[in-house]
């Protein structure tokens, strides 16, 4: 089976466990990190999560996949809050955050440059649009390796 799949099945299985607990499902990832792997499911809610959110959900869910059983691999569950400088990997993300100042990475340099900063201001199938300093300024998807909330400290 697929990392993908495993991501999918495990969304799934956290879908009826997230609304019992009053939480959304930001992300699940399936990763290899040195030699482990690690499903992580992100949750999130109005207001923020709290450690208790995270164990309640996290128990549920380890439930969840003994129960069911299809990753073959030993790995460590992770359930947390996706963060203040979270990822915005789908496009529900990007959606949320139409007018929030990002972070833009790139994978190649751009005019001598990989990281970008502005307010998201748009994003289709094709590209993602940020504005700086009052320029509208627009990446192909293709060209982007990230794309995160700027933590404003």
């Amino acid at each position: 089976m697929a990392k993908k799949e495993y991501e999918q099945r495990t969304e799934r299985l956290l879908e009826p466990i997230a609304a019992k607990c009053g939480v959304s499902i930001y992300d699940v990832e399936y990763v290899k990190e040195g030699s482990d792997f690690y499903l992580r499911a992100y949750i999130d809610k109005p207001g923020g999560v709290t450690i208790n959110d995270c164990e309640t959900v996290s128990r549920a869910l380890s439930d969840k996949l003994d129960e069911e059983d299809f990753i073959g691999d030993a790995y460590i569950l992770e359930v947390s809050s996706p963060g203040l400088g979270r990822a915005l990997k789908k496009d529900k993300h990007l959606q949320m955050s139409i007018g929030e100042e990002v972070e833009l990475r790139t994978y190649k340099p751009i005019e001598k440059q990989k990281e970008f900063a502005g307010i998201l201001k748009a994003f289709d199938q094709e590209t993602i649009t940020i504005e700086t300093d009052g320029t509208e300024r627009t990446f192909a998807r293709s060209e982007v390796s990230l794309v995160r909330l700027a933590l404003d400290f």
